[in-house]
């Protein structure tokens, strides 16, 4: 990645670094630090500064799987920024920025920035179709963890998984819709890396035939 692109993409993660901590720092005051670590929002961020991290460290030495974990890096993202579009924002609020500049960061920045940054770097291979499946390992595990804890606590980091604001019923026919909108946005992103991201290297390999 040219390094204008990637000082950019420091400095994004560093911001959001602050933002992260911010939070983090509010939470704890409050005795709310458990709480505030369990939100996809904030875990989602995390992975994407320590993505960041990584490929500044590895630099040009990123294995080819590398490029699987920045699209699900990127899809993660995507859905933070949707579903708190969808799901979790008042409707008044989206179109309003007095939201605190860590909100900014978090729910509207990263999602943005996480996916250009998957656009603009470089892939190393053809995508292979059974990542969109072990991209939703993550998600799933995030539910079925909120739900466990949910039980044992009463605490849910979102109304909409909270059975106790509503139904089982209510929550389970959301969660079905919210899954088929994480598969829908992980096939999206799989087969419009094929068409919008550059390629490293061609397709046919390096080495020249033995005749």
């Amino acid at each position: 990645m040219r390094a204008p692109a990637a000082v950019a993409r420091v400095l994004v993660a560093l911001l959001i670094t602050a933002a992260l901590v911010s939070n983090a720092i509010d939470a704890g005051r409050d005795g709310l630090l458990a709480q505030n670590i369990s939100y996809f929002t904030n875990q989602s961020n995390l992975l994407f500064v320590m993505l960041v991290l990584a490929g500044s460290v590895a630099g040009p030495r990123l294995p080819a799987w590398f490029d699987d974990v920045r699209g699900a890096v990127a899809f993660y993202l995507a859905m933070t920024g949707i579903i708190y579009a969808l799901l979790v924002a008042p409707l008044e609020e989206l179109l309003r920025w007095d939201i605190g500049w860590t909100g900014i960061v978090l729910h509207r920045l990263a999602p943005v920035v996480a996916v250009l940054d998957w656009l603009l770097a470089r892939r190393h291979r053809a995508p292979q179709a059974r990542r969109i499946l072990w991209w939703q390992l993550y998600p799933v595990a995030f539910l079925v963890g909120t739900w466990v804890r949910g039980g044992i606590t009463g605490w849910y980091p979102y109304e909409f998984l909270d059975p106790t604001a509503s139904s089982w019923n209510q929550v389970l026919l959301t969660t079905a819709v919210v899954l088929v909108a994480f598969f829908a946005v992980a096939a999206a992103v799989h087969l419009l890396e094929g068409r919008l991201r550059p390629r490293e290297v061609p397709e046919e390999s390096a080495v020249p035939a033995v005749r």
